[in-house]
C-alpha cells in the first residue's frame, strides 16, 4: 500500500484512513491538525520563550533569507525558487510568523510575504 498524499510505502499496521484516503501517519496528522498561522497563543509562547539567539531550521532560515533578500514575494515564486512544496512552505512560514519574523499580507489578488519588521 502507498500513502495517497506523499506516496510513502505503508505496511498494513501503518495505514490511516481519512475522508476515504489511505494515508501515512504524518499525512494523517497534517490532515486532522493543519498548521495555523494566526494563532495568538503560539505567538505569545514564541515571544515568551524567544531569546536573542534565535535558532531556525535550515528550511526556515532559507525562507527567511529569501524573503529578506527579495523584500517581498508570493508563494509560487518562493516555492519555485527554493524547490520546496507549498505544504513545506506553509509549515515553516507558520513558525516564522509565530516568531514575528515574517508576515503575509494581501496586495490586490495576491498574498505577499515580507519581513515582519521591514526597515
Amino acid at each position: 500500500m502507498k500513502c495517497e498524499k506523499c506516496g510513502a510505502e505503508l505496511s498494513q499496521d501503518d495505514v490511516c484512513e481519512y475522508a476515504g484516503q489511505t494515508l501515512c501517519e504524518d499525512c494523517y496528522i497534517d490532515r486532522i491538525s493543519p498548521t495555523k498561522t494566526c494563532d495568538p497563543w503560539a505567538v505569545y509562547t514564541a515571544k515568551r520563550t524567544q531569546n536573542k539567539d534565535i535558532v531556525l531550521t535550515p528550511l526556515q532560515q532559507k525562507i527567511y533569507d529569501f524573503i529578506a533578500h527579495q523584500d517581498y514575494s508570493d508563494i509560487d515564486t518562493i516555492c519555485s525558487k527554493l524547490s520546496i512544496t507549498e505544504d513545506d512552505f506553509r509549515t515553516a512560514f507558520a513558525t516564522l510568523r509565530h516568531m514575528e519574523l515574517v508576515k503575509a499580507s494581501k496586495e490586490g489578488p495576491k498574498i505577499i510575504y515580507t519581513l515582519f519588521n521591514k526597515k
